[in-house]
Formats: C-alpha cells, structure tokens, sequence
C-alpha cells in the first residue's frame, strides 16, 4: 500500500507565492510586486536609510539601487543624502507614491480574493494573523547573528 504524503508547509507557501506572483501582473497593480513591496514598506516605517531597506527587503546594494532608480523615475520615492551621514542615502514615499500603494492595494485585494477563494472569512482572519506570528519569528531570526554566519549584516 502505497503513502501518499502531503508536502511540507514551506513548499506550500511557496507554490502560493508563486500563484499571488502570476496573478499580481504590473498591468493590474499598476506597478511590479517587488515594487509595491518597496513601497508598502516606506510607508510603514517611513523615512529610512538606504541599506536598512536592503536589509529589510532582502536584497543586495546592486538590485536594490535598479529598484530605486525605477521608482525615483516614476517619482513614488525620493532620495536625499543623510544630514548626519553624507556617505547614507535616505528613501522616502512621495505623495505619487503613495497614490501607486492605494491603486495596488486596491488591485490586490481581488487577487487575494481570487487565490484564497477557498477559504471563508474566519479562515483567512486565522491564516493572515498566523502570517503576522510567523514573520514576526522569521525577522528575529535574520536579525540574529547566526543568521549571518556569526556576524551582524550591516
């Protein structure tokens, strides 16, 4: 008698993702995932410097610069040198940008009503506040210096 195993959380919140990547095409959110995940984020902790935003969104200097670059073309942030640290750039939201973040929420909205279809109103309060438990853990966990081979990134 053959087990037939189901896969393990991980791969199912990846192939997820995955499912919320085709379906939050740049022609409905009016600007790329990775774009409005820059954006949520200025928003959330405000005015940051550079390489904290990096940090926060998991990329390295160079993809994180080509992100910028797109969104100071398209005037959704702005960057100025840091008063106290001429080497340190400070990104802000611009009031576009914070325009472009409320068309995109808007649009999200119907994809996460499309992908978790399956779920009633009850499941997706659980499955969002279990998110919120689980990356609160994950944020520890890059911060800590085991994380990054026994040295703090910075």
């Amino acid at each position: 008698m053959e087990t037939v195993s189901t896969p393990g959380s991980m791969v199912l919140l990846t192939s997820l993702s995955r499912v919320v990547y085709q379906q939050a095409t740049e022609e409905l959110l009016g600007v790329r995932l990775k774009q409005y995940v820059a954006l949520h984020h200025l928003r959330q902790h405000g005015p940051i410097p550079q390489q904290e935003l990096g940090e926060a969104l998991h990329l390295d200097p160079n993809n994180l610069v080509l992100l910028l670059n797109d969104l100071e073309d398209e005037a959704y942030i702005e960057r100025k040198r840091d008063t106290s640290d001429r080497r340190r750039h400070i990104v802000a939201l611009t009031s576009a940008g914070e325009r472009a973040l409320e068309r995109a929420e808007r649009a999200l909205d119907s994809v996460e009503d499309d992908v978790l279809a399956a779920l009633e109103q009850e499941e997706r309060v659980l499955l969002r506040a279990l998110l919120v438990k689980a990356m609160g853990a994950s944020e520890a966990l890059t911060r800590s210096p085991a994380a990054s081979g026994g040295r703090r990134r910075g």
